[in-house]
């Protein structure tokens, strides 16, 4: 079949992609999504999705565009999301395309929201040219989080662990500051920013009292920061808990913990925090992108409750030993060689003097 695109195609998709990826830190609940309106060659007006109740990249370019006194009736629009057809905290894109005289409309990924979805379809009922699926893979991979919970009804799940080579987060006696560099740390860093939250276990905060916040780069949000706490007894002075919290247990709330930590008891039938229960919940408070910062139980529960959809692993250049001396970074005591998590490896980049290693998890019955 004859690729519908060509090379100017390809340039403007690009511009609209890194456009929303301006939007990185900030659109959440919504889309990270960008647009650029071109004629003849020139582009006309570029837009961005900024944050959620604000213009949709499509109005912004549109405005952009008019703003500059450029005509844009009979141009292209190059949009990475499908436009919405909804009235929701804004009236509908396609709308808006219609009556721009937009002829028309190449787009990145078709919208997985089965509210906004089917804004394609109305743009060719009225007579736009509509082609979706140039650089969709791109697209999507802006938007795992998004994608997830209108498809899944739960977030995507993103877990963080640095350790030495031989796979060891920490000494015996928990010792673990730092294995890997400031490079990396910072890279950690710009990875929380994007969340929408910060998830990690009583374990971790026991034993390195983090405050689980984005300093290492500039962001106008900081994400929300979660507890997987069985028992209730992370403590009242906990950095975590400063300025707020979501602490999960399986039973009742700590009474000393600050009034304004917020508790939420999910249960399962062997008395543990349900985290397949939570992820749901997590889905419905329309959080998009969870990212995991816990210790090796916590992070072996969360593999074998199959909630996990990508690892970021920092890799230091330095060796701790014996696999018995020190602490691996996911523990599953219960895990045979049938039963291993497999994974598909993405990018492998080398961040300062360490290697940053994506790897997406395998879910059962995925490609």
């Amino acid at each position: 079949m004859k690729d519908p695109f060509g090379d100017d195609d390809r340039r403007h998709m690009a511009r609209a992609l890194e456009l929303a990826a301006r939007g990185l830190y900030t659109t959440t609940p919504n889309p990270r999504v960008g647009c650029v309106v071109v004629r003849d060659g020139r582009v006309l007006g570029e837009g961005w999705h900024e944050r959620a109740g604000g213009p949709h990249a499509e109005v912004a370019a549109l405005a952009a565009a008019r703003d500059h006194g450029g005509n844009v009736r009979g141009a292209t629009m190059y949009v990475t999301l499908e436009p919405c057809s909804h009235t929701g905290r804004t009236p509908p894109c396609a709308d808006a395309i219609v009556a721009a005289g937009i002829a028309r409309v190449v787009v990145a990924m078709r919208d997985p929201n089965p509210m906004a979805a089917h804004g394609g379809a109305k743009l060719a009922a009225s007579g736009v040219r509509v082609e979706a699926g140039l650089m969709e893979a791109e697209a999507r991979a802006l938007n795992p989080g998004f994608v997830s919970r209108l498809t899944r009804g739960r977030p995507y799940v993103r877990m963080k662990a640095a350790a030495s080579l031989d796979g060891r987060t920490a000494l015996p006696d928990g010792a673990s500051r730092w294995i890997t560099g400031g490079a990396a740390r910072a890279d950690g860093h710009a990875w929380r920013a994007r969340a929408c939250a910060v998830l990690t276990g009583i374990g971790t905060v026991r034993s390195d009292d983090p405050e689980l916040t984005v300093r290492a780069v500039a962001t106008p949000r900081q994400p929300r920061r979660i507890v997987v706490d069985r028992h209730a007894q992370t403590p009242p002075g906990a950095k975590v808990l400063n300025g707020g919290a979501l602490v999960v247990t399986a039973g009742e709330r700590n009474p000393a913990w600050p009034a304004d930590v917020e508790h939420l008891a999910l249960p399962d039938a062997a008395g543990r925090v349900d985290l397949v229960a939570l992820m749901g919940e997590l889905g419905r408070r329309e959080l998009n992108e969870v990212h995991v910062e816990a210790g090796n139980r916590l992070n072996g529960a969360l593999l074998a409750a199959g909630v996990v959809d990508e690892l970021l692993v920092y890799l230091a250049p330095s060796l701790l030993g014996d696999p018995a001396f020190g602490i691996a970074a996911f523990d599953d005591e219960h895990r045979t060689l049938d039963r291993r998590v497999r994974l598909d490896f993405g990018a492998i980049e080398r961040i300062g003097e360490d290697l940053r290693v994506i790897a997406r998890v395998r879910h059962e019955g995925s490609e």
